[in-house]
Protein backbone atom coordinates (compact mmCIF):
# COMPACT_ATOMS: atom_id res chain seq x y z
CA UNK A 1 0.00 0.00 0.00
CA UNK A 2 1.22 3.47 -0.99
CA UNK A 3 2.47 6.13 2.06
CA UNK A 4 0.12 8.83 2.42
CA UNK A 5 1.00 11.98 1.21
CA UNK A 6 2.05 14.44 4.09
CA UNK A 7 -0.16 17.81 2.86
CA UNK A 8 2.06 20.74 3.49
CA UNK A 9 0.09 23.40 2.02
CA UNK A 10 -2.64 22.49 4.30
CA UNK A 11 -0.89 22.13 7.47
CA UNK A 12 0.54 25.57 6.66
CA UNK A 13 -2.28 26.78 6.10
CA UNK A 14 -3.34 25.87 9.65
CA UNK A 15 -0.89 27.25 11.26
CA UNK A 16 -0.92 31.08 9.65
CA UNK A 17 -4.44 30.69 10.25
CA UNK A 18 -3.72 30.28 14.17
CA UNK A 19 -1.27 32.93 14.10
CA UNK A 20 -3.73 35.11 11.85
CA UNK A 21 -5.98 34.88 15.31
CA UNK A 22 -2.86 35.37 17.76
CA UNK A 23 -2.25 38.58 15.71
CA UNK A 24 -5.45 40.12 15.74
CA UNK A 25 -5.50 39.30 20.16
CA UNK A 26 -2.39 41.40 19.67
CA UNK A 27 -3.34 44.43 17.87
CA UNK A 28 -6.82 44.46 20.12
CA UNK A 29 -4.10 44.02 23.40
CA UNK A 30 -1.58 46.38 22.03
CA UNK A 31 -3.08 48.92 19.72
CA UNK A 32 -1.03 47.70 17.00
CA UNK A 33 0.04 45.38 14.33
CA UNK A 34 2.71 42.52 14.76
CA UNK A 35 6.02 44.24 13.03
CA UNK A 36 8.15 42.04 10.97
CA UNK A 37 11.57 44.32 8.21
CA UNK A 38 12.62 42.16 5.49
CA UNK A 39 15.75 43.44 3.69
CA UNK A 40 17.11 42.57 0.43
CA UNK A 41 19.84 43.81 -0.60
CA UNK A 42 20.57 43.64 -4.99
CA UNK A 43 18.42 42.30 -7.63
CA UNK A 44 18.45 38.73 -7.15
CA UNK A 45 15.72 36.80 -9.18
CA UNK A 46 14.93 34.12 -6.70
CA UNK A 47 15.40 36.33 -3.67
CA UNK A 48 12.72 38.83 -4.82
CA UNK A 49 10.34 35.71 -4.74
CA UNK A 50 10.89 35.05 -1.36
CA UNK A 51 10.44 38.09 -0.42
CA UNK A 52 7.11 39.03 -2.01
CA UNK A 53 5.94 35.69 -0.49
CA UNK A 54 7.03 36.41 2.92
CA UNK A 55 5.13 39.81 2.54
CA UNK A 56 2.32 38.54 1.35
CA UNK A 57 1.87 35.39 4.14
CA UNK A 58 2.20 38.55 6.31
CA UNK A 59 -0.37 39.97 4.45
CA UNK A 60 -2.65 36.78 5.69
CA UNK A 61 -1.80 36.87 9.02
CA UNK A 62 -2.52 40.23 9.88
CA UNK A 63 1.03 41.26 10.52
CA UNK A 64 2.49 44.35 9.22
CA UNK A 65 5.49 44.12 7.05
CA UNK A 66 8.26 46.76 6.51
CA UNK A 67 10.35 46.21 3.27
CA UNK A 68 13.92 47.41 2.91
CA UNK A 69 14.71 47.16 -1.11
CA UNK A 70 18.11 48.05 -1.58
CA UNK A 71 20.70 48.55 -4.26
CA UNK A 72 23.28 45.87 -4.91
CA UNK A 73 25.89 48.97 -3.74
CA UNK A 74 24.86 49.29 -0.57
CA UNK A 75 27.92 49.10 1.45
CA UNK A 76 28.15 47.02 4.65
CA UNK A 77 28.47 49.82 7.20
CA UNK A 78 25.00 51.19 6.25
CA UNK A 79 23.03 47.91 6.18
CA UNK A 80 24.50 47.48 9.88
CA UNK A 81 23.14 50.73 10.74
CA UNK A 82 19.82 50.33 8.76
CA UNK A 83 19.47 46.88 11.17
CA UNK A 84 20.43 49.05 14.33
CA UNK A 85 17.29 50.99 13.62
CA UNK A 86 15.45 48.32 13.49
CA UNK A 87 16.22 47.02 16.35
CA UNK A 88 15.36 49.66 18.31
CA UNK A 89 12.49 50.48 16.25
CA UNK A 90 9.38 49.45 18.36
CA UNK A 91 7.27 48.89 15.57
CA UNK A 92 9.55 46.12 14.82
CA UNK A 93 8.94 42.79 16.59
CA UNK A 94 11.02 40.82 14.15
CA UNK A 95 13.19 41.25 11.55
CA UNK A 96 15.06 38.68 8.88
CA UNK A 97 18.04 39.79 5.94
CA UNK A 98 17.11 37.77 2.77
CA UNK A 99 19.98 35.67 1.72
CA UNK A 100 22.49 35.22 0.02
CA UNK A 101 23.84 39.11 0.77
CA UNK A 102 26.55 40.05 -2.28
CA UNK A 103 29.69 38.98 -2.40
CA UNK A 104 31.07 42.23 -1.16
CA UNK A 105 29.50 42.10 2.47
CA UNK A 106 30.50 39.42 5.36
CA UNK A 107 26.72 37.61 5.50
CA UNK A 108 27.78 36.34 9.40
CA UNK A 109 29.13 39.76 10.40
CA UNK A 110 26.01 41.63 9.34
CA UNK A 111 23.32 39.10 10.90
CA UNK A 112 25.46 39.55 13.93
CA UNK A 113 23.88 43.17 14.81
CA UNK A 114 20.25 41.57 14.72
CA UNK A 115 18.87 41.83 18.38
CA UNK A 116 18.34 38.06 19.19
CA UNK A 117 14.83 38.18 20.08
CA UNK A 118 14.03 39.71 17.13
CA UNK A 119 16.21 37.37 14.81
CA UNK A 120 13.10 36.15 12.64
CA UNK A 121 14.89 33.09 10.92
CA UNK A 122 16.42 32.09 13.76
CA UNK A 123 19.37 31.85 12.35
CA UNK A 124 21.58 33.71 14.99
CA UNK A 125 24.67 32.03 17.01
CA UNK A 126 22.92 32.70 19.84
CA UNK A 127 19.76 31.44 18.99
CA UNK A 128 21.24 28.42 17.37
CA UNK A 129 23.11 28.32 21.09
CA UNK A 130 19.96 27.87 23.37
CA UNK A 131 18.46 25.15 20.79
CA UNK A 132 21.65 23.19 21.49
CA UNK A 133 20.82 23.83 25.56
CA UNK A 134 17.41 23.35 25.32
CA UNK A 135 16.51 26.78 26.43
CA UNK A 136 13.29 28.73 24.45
CA UNK A 137 14.59 30.50 21.56
CA UNK A 138 13.70 31.68 18.52
CA UNK A 139 14.59 28.35 16.38
CA UNK A 140 15.06 28.30 12.14
CA UNK A 141 12.05 27.60 10.16
CA UNK A 142 12.51 25.25 8.04
CA UNK A 143 13.49 22.51 10.91
CA UNK A 144 10.44 23.83 12.91
CA UNK A 145 8.45 23.01 9.54
CA UNK A 146 9.99 19.49 9.45
CA UNK A 147 8.63 18.63 13.05
CA UNK A 148 5.15 19.83 12.82
CA UNK A 149 4.75 17.58 9.55
CA UNK A 150 6.26 14.87 11.27
CA UNK A 151 3.93 15.18 14.08
CA UNK A 152 0.74 15.92 11.85
CA UNK A 153 1.25 12.40 11.20
CA UNK A 154 -0.04 11.31 14.40
CA UNK A 155 2.87 9.06 15.31
CA UNK A 156 5.02 9.52 18.50
CA UNK A 157 8.45 11.13 17.86
CA UNK A 158 9.91 10.21 21.32
CA UNK A 159 11.61 7.07 21.29
CA UNK A 160 12.49 6.93 17.63
CA UNK A 161 15.13 6.32 15.46
CA UNK A 162 15.60 9.51 13.04
CA UNK A 163 18.14 9.84 10.49
CA UNK A 164 19.18 13.26 9.05
CA UNK A 165 21.27 13.17 5.65
CA UNK A 166 22.77 16.70 5.70
CA UNK A 167 24.68 19.05 8.43
CA UNK A 168 23.87 22.44 7.28
CA UNK A 169 23.54 25.24 9.75
CA UNK A 170 20.36 26.11 8.86
CA UNK A 171 18.29 22.88 8.45
CA UNK A 172 20.63 19.51 9.29
CA UNK A 173 21.57 20.39 12.24
CA UNK A 174 18.60 22.04 14.15
CA UNK A 175 16.17 19.34 12.60
CA UNK A 176 18.83 16.90 14.41
CA UNK A 177 18.84 18.86 17.48
CA UNK A 178 14.92 19.18 17.28
CA UNK A 179 14.20 15.77 17.25
CA UNK A 180 16.76 15.27 19.99
CA UNK A 181 14.47 17.89 22.02
CA UNK A 182 11.48 15.50 21.59
CA UNK A 183 13.15 11.91 22.42
CA UNK A 184 14.25 10.92 19.28
CA UNK A 185 17.47 8.80 19.14
CA UNK A 186 18.83 10.81 16.17
CA UNK A 187 21.71 9.88 13.61
CA UNK A 188 23.33 12.49 11.53
CA UNK A 189 24.71 11.71 8.00
CA UNK A 190 25.99 13.57 5.61
CA UNK A 191 28.43 13.82 2.21
CA UNK A 192 31.38 11.62 3.74
CA UNK A 193 29.49 9.40 5.27
CA UNK A 194 29.82 5.38 4.68
CA UNK A 195 27.03 2.87 3.98
CA UNK A 196 24.52 5.64 3.90
CA UNK A 197 22.31 2.34 3.32
CA UNK A 198 22.38 0.68 6.03
CA UNK A 199 22.06 3.43 8.38
CA UNK A 200 19.08 5.04 6.49
CA UNK A 201 17.17 1.67 6.92
CA UNK A 202 17.25 1.91 10.43
CA UNK A 203 15.10 5.22 10.02
CA UNK A 204 11.78 5.13 11.87
CA UNK A 205 12.12 8.44 10.64
CA UNK A 206 14.02 10.01 7.56
CA UNK A 207 14.94 13.70 6.65
CA UNK A 208 17.19 14.22 3.49
CA UNK A 209 18.13 17.71 3.49
CA UNK A 210 21.28 17.39 0.99
CA UNK A 211 19.99 19.17 -2.82
CA UNK A 212 21.05 15.80 -4.34
CA UNK A 213 17.97 14.27 -6.67
CA UNK A 214 17.09 10.92 -6.05
CA UNK A 215 19.71 10.57 -3.37
CA UNK A 216 17.16 8.30 -1.08
CA UNK A 217 15.73 5.60 -2.96
CA UNK A 218 13.63 3.08 -1.55
CA UNK A 219 16.02 0.22 -1.34
CA UNK A 220 17.05 2.42 1.76
CA UNK A 221 13.81 3.09 3.70
CA UNK A 222 12.45 0.92 6.16
CA UNK A 223 8.79 -0.19 5.33
CA UNK A 224 6.11 1.95 7.06
CA UNK A 225 8.92 5.06 7.63
CA UNK A 226 8.15 8.51 7.70
CA UNK A 227 10.18 10.46 5.43
CA UNK A 228 10.49 13.98 4.66
CA UNK A 229 12.06 15.31 1.70
CA UNK A 230 13.81 19.22 2.28
CA UNK A 231 15.68 18.59 -1.29
CA UNK A 232 15.26 20.95 -3.89
CA UNK A 233 16.68 20.16 -7.22
CA UNK A 234 15.26 22.33 -10.71
CA UNK A 235 16.31 20.74 -14.05
CA UNK A 236 14.41 20.79 -17.23
CA UNK A 237 11.82 17.96 -15.82
CA UNK A 238 10.88 20.95 -12.82
CA UNK A 239 11.82 20.88 -9.27
CA UNK A 240 12.07 17.53 -7.27
CA UNK A 241 13.87 16.70 -4.13
CA UNK A 242 16.02 14.16 -2.57
CA UNK A 243 13.86 11.26 -2.36
CA UNK A 244 12.65 8.84 -5.32
CA UNK A 245 9.21 10.24 -4.52
CA UNK A 246 7.31 7.49 -7.11
CA UNK A 247 9.39 4.11 -6.28
CA UNK A 248 9.92 5.36 -2.26
CA UNK A 249 6.19 6.25 -1.50
CA UNK A 250 5.68 2.05 -2.08
CA UNK A 251 7.58 1.67 1.02
CA UNK A 252 7.20 4.26 3.18
CA UNK A 253 4.28 4.90 5.77
CA UNK A 254 4.36 8.70 4.92
CA UNK A 255 6.21 11.06 2.57
CA UNK A 256 6.42 14.69 1.89
CA UNK A 257 5.72 15.57 -1.83
CA UNK A 258 8.20 18.10 -3.60
CA UNK A 259 6.51 20.65 -3.86
CA UNK A 260 3.96 20.56 -1.82
CA UNK A 261 5.80 19.25 1.55
CA UNK A 262 8.31 21.37 3.40
CA UNK A 263 8.33 24.51 1.17
CA UNK A 264 5.21 26.21 2.59
CA UNK A 265 6.30 25.14 5.76
CA UNK A 266 8.92 27.25 6.26
CA UNK A 267 7.02 30.65 5.49
CA UNK A 268 4.27 29.58 8.15
CA UNK A 269 6.95 28.79 10.50
CA UNK A 270 8.04 32.37 10.24
CA UNK A 271 4.90 33.90 10.58
CA UNK A 272 4.93 31.75 13.83
CA UNK A 273 8.42 33.08 14.81
CA UNK A 274 6.87 36.77 13.97
CA UNK A 275 3.94 36.02 16.18
CA UNK A 276 6.47 34.21 18.99
CA UNK A 277 8.68 37.37 19.08
CA UNK A 278 6.05 39.88 19.75
CA UNK A 279 5.08 38.16 22.47
CA UNK A 280 7.78 37.60 23.90
CA UNK A 281 8.61 41.26 23.38
CA UNK A 282 4.58 41.98 25.11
Amino acid sequence: MSAEIINGKMIAAQIKASVRQEAEAFYQRKGRKMGLAVVLVGEDGPSQIYVKNKIAACEQCFIESFAYRLPESTTEDFLIDLIKKMNADERIDAMLIQLPLPAHMRQNHVLSFISPEKDADGFLAVNAGNLMLGNPSLNACTPCGIIELIQSTGRKISGTSAVVVGRSNIVGKPTALLLLENDATVTMCHSKTKHLKEITLHADILVSAVGKKNLITADMVKKGAIVIDVGMNRDERGLSGDVDFENVKEVAGYITPVPGGVGPMTVAMLMRNISKAAQLRE
